[in-house]
């Protein structure tokens, strides 16, 4: 571990620089939307669209890097990022911020694309693992950060954007004045969605609707906190809360992931996240309770990502495990573009706290189908599962197959030492 952070620092040190201007610009967003007067269905198709960048962006940056090049992909997009960032007071207009959310949403996909590959590259079979548990933390600690900034500045003012453009701008240097030479590229073949299905459709299904939870947390919830007239201080803290959540249970979830039936642990941690949902829409005026609502949701929702990826790759055979990634990521993006959308358009019907109600139904119909699933088929033994491997719901399909490519490594060992041990069974009769 200490080997990889030290002759990784500064590719780490990059890339949560480009998630401290990622986290500072979702949020600011939902507040500044506010002050200029946007309805909250608009902001909801402003927060939607960042997602239909994000997914198309991940499905061609790998070309553009086989044609030009890493170090310039790398660039070119994060100086679309820096000018994005500073357009958006300039030109406060529902239908400019759907395209720049678009725009800045398939930068980023790009951005980390690259960054990734140069991380993964860094990282071999031994170390994928912390390198991969050191990324996700590093995520999570700048989208964190991110939220404290936004009290630095009047979110009304011009300086605020400038900020995160900034940041944006200095996370280049570090991670293209570390990098060695540039990693060669390649995508796996996806799985089709309609074999994807037939081996997981818990897993598909689940990832599906999570899609739509993470997109509530990461672009509607600073929304509902002007909605609801919290203060910036307070919408930092409320939004914080989710990934704080997540990053203290993600680990614990994984090691009982590891330990028991993984339909009973989605079962049981989605009924917590509806639990959750209920009580931040308890009719009571308290923001910690708000807050309290926020950790158990982010809590939840986030670590059941990865306990989804790995209850699928327990139905995946050994050589198709590289090609679950592609089918998966679509199927998420589906939802991460639709949740936004479909809050939206709750919020400006029923009220803000259709917000909360929104994500408590979603992990109740999650929890209901993990239950109807375990009735279908018998579980795998604990034994003959392969171990959970932490990803983030805004991974590219670089984590992605580096996670997959420690599943198949371990399935593959785990086989050669079955065989092994019935040799030997064999040799002794």
């Amino acid at each position: 571990m200490g080997q990889f952070v030290s002759g990784s620092w500064a590719l780490l040190l990059g890339i949560m620089l480009l998630m401290v201007g990622n986290g500072v610009q979702g949020t600011l967003l939902g507040i500044r939307g506010e002050i200029e007067g946007f309805s909250t269905f608009e902001m909801s198709i402003v927060m939607s669209a960042y997602f239909v960048g994000f997914l198309g962006g991940s499905k061609l940056t790998p070309e553009m890097i086989r044609r030009v090049g890493h170090v310039r992909v790398f660039a070119a997009l994060a100086s679309v990022i820096s000018a994005v960032l500073v357009l958006y007071p300039v030109a406060a207009n529902p239908w400019v911020w759907i395209f720049a959310r678009v725009l800045i949403g398939f930068s980023f996909s790009g951005v980390y694309v690259t960054a990734e590959s140069w991380l993964n590259n860094a990282a071999t079979n031994e170390t994928r693992g912390t390198a991969l548990s050191i990324y996700m933390l590093v995520q999570m600690i700048g989208i964190i950060a991110a939220q404290g900034i936004l009290m630095l500045s009047d979110p009304s003012g011009f300086a605020i954007f400038v900020i995160p453009s900034i940041l944006v701008s200095l996370a280049v240097t570090p991670i293209l004045l570390s990098v060695s030479p540039t990693p060669a590229f390649e995508s796996s073949k996806s799985m089709p969605l309609r074999k994807l299905w037939r081996t997981s459709p818990l897993g598909v299904f689940g990832v599906f609707l999570l899609g739509g939870v993470f997109a509530a947390q990461f672009g509607m919830s600073a929304v509902f906190g002007t909605a609801t007239g919290l203060s910036v201080s307070q919408i930092s803290i409320f939004v914080a809360s989710f990934y704080v959540g997540a990053t203290i249970s993600q680990f614990p979830l994984g090691w009982l992931s590891d330990r028991m039936d993984r339909r009973l642990l989605i079962t049981m941690v989605a009924a917590v996240g509806v639990a959750g949902g209920l009580l931040g829409m308890v009719p009571i005026d308290s923001f910690w309770l708000l807050v309290t609502s926020a950790l158990f949701l982010g809590g939840t929702a986030n670590p059941l990502y990865s306990i989804l990826i790995a209850h699928t790759n327990d139905f995946v055979e050994i050589d198709d495990l590289p090609g679950v990634s592609g089918g998966l990521i679509f199927v998420n993006g589906l939802g991460a573009i639709a949740g936004p959308v479909v809050i939206g358009a709750l919020m400006s019907r029923f009220g803000p706290n259709s917000f909360f109600g929104f994500m408590a139904a979603v992990l109740g119909t999650l929890t209901l189908y993990a239950v109807y699933r375990a009735t279908r088929r018998a579980a795998p033994a604990v034994d003959d599962t392969i171990s959970l491997t932490p990803v983030t719901q805004s991974a590219t399909p670089v984590v992605w197959d580096a996670a997959q490519e420690m599943a198949q490594i371990e399935a593959e060992e785990a086989a050669e030492a079955s065989d092994l041990a019935a040799e030997e069974a064999m040799l002794k009769n």
